[in-house]
């Protein structure tokens, strides 16, 4: 099944949800982002300008999904530590770019910021992507909350943050509404589960403690756009 996500206006980003865990596919007007794909068909990607790696688990770095997608498309890999070294073999030499928490990317005005991540993983990262309008997207992997996202919030001021809501040790939707108290986005959207009642539950919980952020639930392999 394709992942059909339209090319977005100045000023927007588009976005899909891809499979059960932090799996995101994102769009702005020049450039296609894929976020840690796994469970899923490569071919469903049908362009890719960069796909981006949090960490090594099996859920969010699949080495022959990245081989098969940078192949076809000679996208540029960005990936932490731990999953670089397991992708040198099979990302064309020149297209793997190893980063950590507190670097910085840019390609073609598209900025990608490296941040911490709370997480029991090797290496693991966040990643905030600025898109060349200046729509600030925050992946946030499976993290829990950690402290450096109070800084994200007060000086990064995401508009959309991707909230982990379950599946990942300690997860929850309280934690997921914890990650959006703390980034304050415009759009705090839950996922990381296969459970809707983490879905909705995250959205009582936000309506309670910070009612100025707009709860976005999304339905996976669905297309939608921020603003």
């Amino acid at each position: 099944m394709s992942i059909g996500v339209p090319v977005p206006r100045k000023g927007e980003v588009s976005f899909a949800w891809f499979n059960r865990y932090a799996g995101v596919m994102i769009r702005t007007p020049s450039k296609t982002l894929i976020v840690d794909p796994t469970d899923v068909d490569p071919r469903a990607f049908a362009t890719a300008d960069v796909v981006l790696i949090t960490h090594e688990h099996y859920d969010h770095l699949d080495p022959a999904i990245v081989r098969d997608v940078q192949s076809r498309t000679k996208c540029t890999v960005i990936a932490d530590i731990t999953s670089a070294k397991r992708l040198k073999k099979v990302v064309e030499p020149g297209k793997l770019r190893e980063v950590k928490a507190g670097d910085e990317v840019e390609l073609d005005g598209i900025r990608i910021l490296i941040k911490g991540c709370n997480h029991p993983a090797a290496t693991p990262v966040t990643f905030l992507i600025v898109s060349e309008d200046g729509v600030k997207v925050y992946h946030t992997a499976d993290s829990l909350p950690f402290p450096e996202m109070k800084r994200i919030g007060e000086e990064d001021k995401p508009d959309v943050t991707f909230c982990t809501v379950g599946i990942a040790p300690r997860a929850s939707p309280s934690a997921g509404v914890e990650i959006a108290k703390l980034t304050k986005p415009k759009v705090a959207i839950p996922y990381h589960t296969d459970v809707k009642g983490d879905l909705s539950r995250f959205a009582e919980l936000l309506i309670k403690e910070a009612p100025g952020i707009r709860c976005m639930i999304v339905e996976r392999h669905k297309a939608y756009k921020y603003p």
